[in-house]
């Protein structure tokens, strides 16, 4: 007993130690590297499309578009619901369920959030367990074997258990860690951003295809008219009273109505064929019934500009790169700094099988290990200044991100005034075509006038009514970009936190 308790007690003051001087380690360790603090950008006061400051906006209609409270969370996301289309918000869920460009953005932030957990892995010790059996015989002609040609024959047992760990002293797997955490936040960022721009899609795409019914609607109505033209230009033309060359204008009208209306339909079929794909459906499948646009264009407010650093999922991106290149730099500056590890390799070995697992079959071994690089050939420094380079150089990109938010808020709002305008102008346009074709028929059929004067008027009317249609189209797809522009609802309140993003949660 007495020699059991010599050999036992070195062995717990050798773990003791090792103990004592991991903690130690803990609690002295640094990070080093610089700390991050997020470039500052300049913001004007407002913008300059929006109108003058402190003066609502709100549509013809009485609606408004306001981006949703970061503390209401039953207002996130779903912007499209402003419109009051029943047909575009069942769409809308079909694509939150099953774009596929979403599902795989959002794979990429799960593997994304995986690496978070393999940086996080360097924290603790690795533990390898071997066990071996070796059987091993010398030859005839080795050394010391005996003139009978007998040789020598064993057996090595052995269940070797090693641990090492290393400390993160200066911050190295702290970093780490940092760096794919940040990585996560782009990731989770870009979903948010991918989900936005489809969402953004599929609304205009389904305007675009309303107004493409619309269009198809108006030509059907002009080329019942031209019929009728033309049927009373033929009986005129029979009696003498009409040329000809009426009758040939009148057959020229109707037949490149025919040809546009078939051409209206090419589009319309196009688009059909996008929103299939947006939500996930095979096109062959897939289709809507005609209806022509019929919603009013809601007037979004852009609201204070420095909110809308807040409030776009690519910003948000663009500011957490800056966030993970800073921790590389802290990466990298690691590297000046030696290394501490601790090994423990302990086990049982025997060349009997019967006395392997035994206590004097035991053995160990313990000890720390420094590293310390003393020569490179500058190899780290360059290294550092290259992390720091490409640090600057997502500060560029986050900044030209922001310019870049900023321009695509005021052409779309520019855009957003500016239709709202031409609409009501445009609307003038088509009632004086309309009183133009009216009196120009009502001449003809008394016989005032010839034909020319009412395919002149009939085309001229035509025309202005399908720009009426293009207006009222590009105002709904404008208003749907202006949202996507001011983030369509997000809020980078909803980006995952550091800490968070190793949360087996779906976002």
């Amino acid at each position: 007993m007495q020699k059991f308790a010599r050999i036992v007690t070195p062995s717990r003051r050798a773990l003791a130690c090792a103990g004592l001087f991991a903690a130690l380690a803990m609690e002295t360790g640094c990070t080093v590297g610089p700390a991050y603090v997020r470039p500052s950008v300049a913001t004007p006061a407002s913008f300059k499309e929006a109108g003058p400051a402190g003066v609502a906006q709100v549509s013809p209609d009485g609606t408004t578009w306001t981006p949703a409270n970061p503390q209401d969370a039953a207002q996130r996301g779903a912007w499209w619901k402003i419109y009051q289309e029943p047909e575009l918000d069942e769409l809308e869920d079909r694509l939150n369920l099953s774009n596929q460009n979403i599902a795989q953005a959002y794979q990429n932030f799960m593997a994304a959030r995986a690496q978070v957990n393999q940086a996080r892995a360097s924290y603790a010790p690795t533990a390898t367990l071997q066990p071996a059996y070796t059987r091993s015989g010398s030859s005839f002609t080795s050394p010391g074997i005996p003139a009978s040609g007998m040789r020598f024959t064993s057996n090595d047992f052995n269940f070797p258990l090693a641990i090492t760990w290393e400390p993160d002293l200066w911050g190295r797997i702290g970093n780490t860690v940092r760096e794919f955490a940040n990585a996560a936040q782009v990731s989770a960022a870009d979903l948010a951003n991918k989900r936005l721009s489809e969402q953004a899609n599929l609304a205009q795409y389904y305007f675009e295809l309303r107004g493409q019914d619309e269009l198809i609607a108006l030509n059907e109505q002009t080329i019942e008219a031209y019929r009728t033209s033309l049927a009373l230009t033929e009986v005129r033309g029979r009696t003498g009273i009409d040329s000809g060359q009426s009758v040939a204008q009148a057959q020229l009208n109707l037949k490149t109505a025919e040809a546009s209306a078939t051409n209206l339909r090419l589009a319309r079929a196009q688009y059909e064929h996008a929103i299939a794909l947006l939500i996930g459906e095979p096109a062959s499948t897939f289709s809507l019934p005609a209806r022509p646009l019929t919603t009013a264009a809601p007037t979004i407010p852009a609201g204070i500009p420095s909110t809308l650093l807040q409030r776009r999922p690519d910003i948000a991106a663009a500011e957490r790169s800056m966030s993970q290149a800073n921790a590389l730099i802290g990466v990298e500056t690691a590297a000046f700094y030696p290394t501490v590890s601790f090994s423990l390799s302990a086990g049982f070995q025997s060349s009997l099988l019967q006395n392997w697992f035994t206590w004097p079959a035991r053995f160990f071994s313990l000890g720390p290990t420094v590293s310390q690089t003393l020569f490179d050939g500058g190899l780290r420094t360059a290294t550092v200044a290259q992390y720091r380079a490409q640090y600057e150089g997502t500060v560029a990109a986050y900044r030209q991100t922001v310019l870049a938010a900023f321009q695509q808020t005021e052409d779309y709002l520019a855009a957003q005034r500016i239709l709202a305008t031409q609409l009501e102008q445009q609307k003038a346009v088509v009632a004086a075509a309309q009183r133009y074709y009216d009196l120009a028929a009502t001449r003809y059929r008394t016989g005032v006038d010839t034909y020319l004067n009412v395919f002149v008027a009939q085309t001229a009317l035509l025309s202005d009514q399908q720009t009426m249609i293009t207006l009222r189209v590009q105002q709904m797809t404008n208003s749907a970009q202006l949202i996507e522009a001011l983030g369509g609802g997000w809020d980078v309140s909803q980006l995952p936190a550091e800490k968070d993003v190793t949360s087996a949660e779906r976002m």
